[in-house]
């Protein structure tokens, strides 16, 4: 599936219920009605999608690797993330991702869940981001 180019421009998450669903490669298993609405993807279309098509390109490969370890480790994750849409508009939101578990106690995907970020931490955050985007590029 080809991304969206990012267009400056935010969409204020309101921070009602939206949540999906991934296995353990990070494939889109299950999207809500407010999923579809946020991001613009219809369920259909994200489900079966690597989850990183909503990933904006002032996000740091380097967040999402610390996540990586700490969800495969079967603990929760929460963060701030930069999300691209698919009409290329951008909107931030705290992610909780909180490890599923079959009955053996392995782990076989992850529920996202997403709660409106506090807006006063976020030039903090950008900054944190930016300046670890320009690691990324300088190593």
């Amino acid at each position: 599936m080809k991304r969206p180019a990012p267009v400056d421009e935010e969409v204020l998450f309101d921070g009602r219920s939206l949540i999906s669903e991934t296995d353990t490669k990070g494939i889109i298993t299950f999207t809500n009605r407010k999923f579809t609405e946020m991001t613009l993807y219809p369920k259909e279309e994200a489900i079966g999608q690597p989850h990183s098509i909503l990933r904006h390109p002032d996000m740091p490969k380097a967040a999402f690797a610390g996540m990586w370890d700490i969800i495969q480790a079967g603990k929760i994750w929460e963060g701030y993330v930069k999300n691209l849409r698919k009409d290329g508009k951008y909107y931030w939101v705290v992610v909780n991702i909180v490890p599923k578990f079959d009955e053996d106690g392995t782990v076989v995907g992850y529920i996202a869940s997403r709660k409106m970020p506090d807006r006063s931490r976020l030039p903090t955050i950008i900054s944190q981001y930016k300046a670890m985007i320009d690691e990324e590029k300088n190593s």
